[in-house]
């Protein structure tokens, strides 16, 4: 199982992660990425890394557990 993080302060709201997996990103109502699963099943993996090469600000990152 991989862990995803956030930098929420480095997010400017592009918004590609929650196109990519809405699984795991959200935006808040200040348009902010908000992280809604810190585990990522090997399932949601390739969305989760989708969202993470798609961000613009580099905002996400994996960790291996």
């Amino acid at each position: 199982m991989t862990r995803v993080a956030v930098e929420v302060q480095r997010c400017e709201g592009y918004g590609n992660c929650v196109v990519a997996a809405p699984i795991a990103f959200d935006l808040d109502d200040g348009g902010k990425v908000v992280l809604l699963r810190a585990a990522v099943a090997d399932a949601d993996q390739a969305a989760v890394t989708a969202a993470l090469r798609s961000c613009p600000v580099a905002a996400i990152r994996l960790e291996d557990e």
